[in-house]
């Protein structure tokens, strides 16, 4: 079985020219790189036309969840700023909102948005805060992160000076319909209403499941991530109607592409012995090599961080379809070819 250890032969050098900071515009002028696992050939191109990469039928697996402003600079009563951090993924109430915070606070402290309302501080479990929320207008928590709540970034992300109003809509994808993520699906960022015209031209169809990125999909891995084969637990959701397309295109054969990591380990969760199930809860599972995937055939990924958990998934699906090259070769390729990297980079498809 994988150990911790195993992780250092997941780390390569990228040039920090190679983070790019921000989203290419249009979205689908990003570039595409091509792996086939069957003849183990790459070959390089622009994202726009990935439908000519893709066979007629296929299905395409969208992540639709939405990132949300959850990170908040608040005032404590001594007059302090606090940066206060929303887990609208595992909230329940109003009156019992999880939160993580930057400095210390206690029980029964009060917490200041800038009109005035605020968190009263309820609990505490371990690292977690539970928070209330009084509202003199009684709006909801849902409310004030869109009044007043900022989009949370990855650390390499940060200082990149991107406005607000336009962070809320770049780091978003076009289809992002609903959920409360703490990241976006970055897979899917590149999607245009172009590409989905050209997709469709091909009689490529999409369809779209749920998983709410949470903060512990940014937590480092442990030897008990190894030892109990599962990670940070996440809220994902597949309908009745979209497990039935799915076991409708097994059964005629049309091949499914999960646009992402998050698509993926949803499908993973939902799938056994290649029938998928609709479910809508909570998932931890972890995928590392060696795994036998059931429930997608093609996977398009952008790159990821070392050593981290969607590494690992990825060099799974590749060793699970028998690919002569393993993930870390790939990306040094893609490096010496200038590809960018990280949420806002470049997408590898992997066939």
């Amino acid at each position: 079985m994988m150990k911790l250890a195993d992780l250092n032969g997941y780390e390569y050098e990228l040039p920090p020219e190679l983070i790019r900071k921000q989203g290419v515009e249009p979205r689908d002028s990003a570039r595409l790189f091509v792996y086939d696992t069957r003849t183990d050939t790459v070959s390089f191109d622009t994202f726009r036309n990935i439908a000519s990469y893709l066979p007629e039928r296929s299905l395409l697996v969208l992540n639709d969840t939405r990132v949300l402003p959850v990170r908040l600079w608040l005032t404590k009563e001594t007059g302090g700023k606090i940066e206060v951090f929303v887990l609208m993924n595992r909230r329940e109430s109003d009156d019992r909102i999880p939160v993580l915070v930057d400095r210390k606070v206690s029980v029964g402290q009060k917490l200041f948005f800038p009109n005035g309302d605020h968190l009263d501080v309820i609990g505490q479990d371990e690292q977690i805060f539970f928070v209330r929320l009084i509202s003199q207008e009684s709006f909801s928590i849902s409310q004030m992160i869109g009044r007043f709540g900022q989009t949370p970034l990855p650390h390499y992300l940060e200082g990149a000076g991107i406005p607000e109003d336009i962070l809320r809509e770049r780091y978003q994808t076009v289809f992002a319909r609903s959920g409360a993520s703490v990241a976006a699906p970055t897979a899917g960022l590149h999607f245009t209403e172009r590409v989905f015209d050209s997709l469709e031209k091909k009689d490529i169809r999409s369809l779209s499941v749920t998983l709410d990125v949470g903060q512990g999909t940014f937590a480092p891995l442990s030897e008990k991530n190894f030892v109990s084969k599962s990670l940070h637990t996440e809220s994902i959701s597949v309908s009745d109607d979209v497990a039935r397309d799915l076991n409708t295109a097994k059964v005629n054969g049309h091949l499914i592409v999960a646009v992402g990591t998050t698509a993926l380990r949803t499908l993973e969760s939902v799938c056994r012995a290649g029938h998928f199930a609709a479910f809508s809860g909570p998932t931890d599972i972890f995928i590392f090599p060696p795994h036998h995937f059931e429930g997608a055939d093609m996977l398009l990924t952008n790159f990821h961080l070392p050593k981290t958990s969607l590494m690992l998934l990825v060099d799974a699906f590749l060793r699970d379809k028998g690919a002569k090259r393993d993930i870390v070769p790939l990306y040094r390729l893609a490096i010496e070819n200038g590809f960018s990297f990280y949420s806002f980079g470049d997408s590898m498809l992997i066939l």
